[in-house]
């Protein structure tokens, strides 16, 4: 039998956001793009800083939201980590609608998760792309946090 799934939580982000740019409904769904202008990573296996990018969006007519962000992650130690990570956000329209409105929303009541994908010529990280990553997410009003972990 295979060996069982764990998780290990490995670091949080937490990354600042513009206001949205909203292009309307293209046919997909409603496009926004949401630059990422920055933040903090801490945690036991990585520690350092948010460099800008951007997260692209998909709203559904359901009110279901693909997430699509590219941006890096800076080192403490200098490394640069190219991120990609995609996901979802879903929940109760209100909330979805308030979260779309730039108000604040308690997590609780929204699923929201995502699988980072990393990459880097830092041997130091190279473990980040030898595994698989999850990660749990919060919209705030000006950021978005992610609790992010490895699964083993």
């Amino acid at each position: 039998m295979p060996m069982p799934v764990s998780i290990e939580h490995v670091f949080d982000v937490s990354a600042r956001v513009a206001k949205p740019l909203e292009f309307g409904d293209t046919g997909l769904g409603e496009r926004r793009v949401i630059d990422i202008t920055g933040g903090a990573v801490s945690g036991p296996r990585l520690a350092g800083r948010v460099l800008p990018g951007a997260d692209f969006q998909i709203i559904r007519a359901s009110g279901l939201t693909e997430l699509h962000a590219r941006y890096a992650i800076q080192a403490e130690d200098g490394a640069l980590i190219y991120v990609v990570n995609d996901g979802i956000r879903f929940g109760p329209k209100a909330a979805l609608d308030a979260l779309k409105r730039g108000e604040p929303v308690d997590p609780d009541l929204i699923y929201f998760r995502s699988v980072p994908r990393f990459e880097t010529s830092a041997p130091k990280y190279s473990w980040m792309m030898e595994s698989i990553f999850i990660a749990s997410g919060a919209r705030r009003p000006d950021a978005v946090e992610l609790c992010v972990y490895r699964v083993g």
